[in-house]
């Protein structure tokens, strides 16, 4: 017989069959014996479904956000923490004792943790590639370890690099890059950001916040010309982790 559900905590986002939350918790759910505790994918079409998320699951007590709604969701929470405030982005919310919906940012938590062991003294400049809600925790978390960044964007502007101009020359001021967009993600695993991977060298690191498949071809390019490289699993493993914190203060 299944035991009644306690404790629903489940992940928001579109296209989402593939997400490594749900397995995750359900794992860590089973391990350490939390009886009744389901997480389960909410997958929506459009943002305006979400209300529909919270009236059909009751009792909820945290939600993961994942691509594209982690900066849309942010009208429809009544607080957000002081870093998802900064961020501007959304990963985690916690159902208050008052009821109220507050979201933070783990994302950038996950990230710093990650890449930290990595970094070397020359490692004082990154490109993030894209500009969506992932991109916002990278670049807070670039800020936290003293990084200075530049993005990267179909669309050149003032502020934004295109990627028709990243040169040689940019490549030896920037010697982190980091793939903050989907491309590359299972299944379109033969796609790769369109950089010049020519200029990787052994002093640079690719990260990529992809984690399936483990090894994207934006890794391989830049592996096959000496590059670090590390891919975003253990990002993932870390912000859940931060969630599971948050929701159970």
């Amino acid at each position: 017989m299944t035991p009644p559900i306690k404790k629903r905590f489940g992940l928001l986002g579109r296209n989402i069959n593939y997400s490594f939350s749900k397995g995750y918790f359900t794992e860590k759910f089973e391990n350490e014996k939390l009886v009744g505790y389901t997480y389960e994918n909410f997958d929506i079409p459009t943002i305006e479904s979400f209300w529909d998320v919270i009236k059909n699951n009751d009792p909820l007590s945290g939600i993961n956000v994942t691509i594209p709604y982690k900066e849309e969701v942010i009208p429809f929470l009544d607080k957000l923490s002081k870093k998802a405030t900064k961020i501007g982005a959304v990963n985690t919310i916690k159902f208050t004792k008052k009821g109220k919906l507050k979201g933070y940012n783990t994302d950038y938590y996950g990230f710093q943790k990650s890449l930290e062991p990595l970094l070397e003294s020359h490692h004082k400049k990154a490109l993030i590639l894209g500009t969506g809600g992932a991109s916002k925790g990278v670049a807070f978390a670039l800020e936290e370890l003293g990084i200075e960044y530049a993005f990267v964007s179909r669309q050149a502007s003032e502020t934004v690099l295109g990627y028709n101009q990243i040169t040689d020359l940019v490549f030896e001021e920037y010697q982190i890059v980091i793939n903050s967009t989907p491309v590359g993600t299972s299944p379109n695993t033969e796609a790769y950001p369109e950089i010049p991977y020519e200029f990787f060298t052994k002093k640079h690191i690719a990260y990529d916040l992809i984690y399936n498949p483990a090894e994207t071809q934006f890794l391989k390019k830049a592996q096959n010309q000496g590059a670090t490289t590390k891919n975003g699993l253990d990002m993932l493993i870390f912000q859940a982790e931060k969630a599971w914190k948050i929701w159970n203060k």
